[in-house]
This record gives C-alpha cells, sequence and structure tokens, in this order.
C-alpha cells in the first residue's frame, strides 16, 4: 500500500469491520453499492447516520465503511469515508472534498475524505472512485 501514514493510521483504527457484523452492531446500515459513470466503483457504503450528523471527525468512527461485494455474497473491506456537514475539513493533513446539494445521497452539502486503506487505489488513496472495485456482484436492490 505504499508509505501513507493517514492510510496506515486507518487500518490500525478500524481493523474491526473486516467483519461487517462488527459495523452492523456499531449502527451502519448498507446503502447500494456506488458504481462510478466512467467506470470503477466505491463499493457498498455502510452508513452511520449518528455519526454523520455529529459532525466530528474520528479517525476510529469513521461515518461510512466501504466493503466490495465476493461473487459468493461475501463482503471485503476495502476504505472507509470520513463525511461532515462542517468544513472546510481535513485530516492527517488532507482536505475533505465538498459536494453540494442536491446530490445523489440526499444529504445537505457536505465534506468527505475516502481513505482506501484495504485495497489500493490506482488513482489515489483519497480518490473517490476505485478503477479495480465493482459493483457487478452486488445483491440488486429490491424493488
Amino acid at each position: 500500500m505504499g508509505n501513507n501514514p493517514l492510510a496506515d493510521s486507518v487500518r490500525q483504527a478500524n481493523a474491526r469491520f473486516a467483519d461487517v457484523a462488527v459495523a452492523k452492531a456499531e449502527g451502519y446500515a448498507p446503502i447500494p453499492c456506488v458504481s462510478g459513470v466512467d467506470g470503477g466503483a466505491m463499493g457498498i457504503h455502510y452508513v452511520n447516520g449518528a455519526l454523520i450528523d455529529d459532525e466530528k471527525i474520528d479517525i476510529a468512527h469513521p461515518e461510512a465503511v466501504m466493503y466490495e461485494p465476493g461473487p459468493n455474497g461475501k463482503l471485503s473491506l476495502i476504505a472507509v469515508e470520513f463525511i461532515t456537514t462542517k468544513g472546510p475539513a481535513e485530516l492527517g493533513g488532507h482536505l475533505f472534498s465538498f459536494s453540494g446539494a442536491p446530490n445523489r445521497y440526499g444529504l445537505p452539502p457536505f465534506y468527505e475524505l475516502h481513505v482506501w486503506a484495504w485495497k489500493a487505489n490506482p488513482t489515489g488513496a483519497f480518490a473517490d472512485m476505485n478503477p479495480d472495485v465493482s459493483c457487478d456482484a452486488a445483491p440488486m436492490p429490491a424493488m
């Protein structure tokens, strides 16, 4: 994964999320797998709304934990996302990206930072989409 102090810290502080049951027990709930319009994906986000509402950034309590769905239904931990409505925001010297409203998540304007701590991202450790992640094996949402 290269020498990335923030990704290393995130990996250590959030290793417990390798088991998706831990995320569920801590109040995270899944939203459908997010694919990029130009390819790649972010995976399935397990989001904790209470953590978004508190506006605090805590390395050990990311607002979203991201998993890549596998062909056998297994979810692999790939990244976390820190989200706040208060900004500009930064973590470990890395500025968050701004997303205005309306947005596809139904959130007010917010700041976010992805940290690809478990799966290398050729476009960068803090990029939104990862070209090596796919939603192909994600279960289709019920209509």
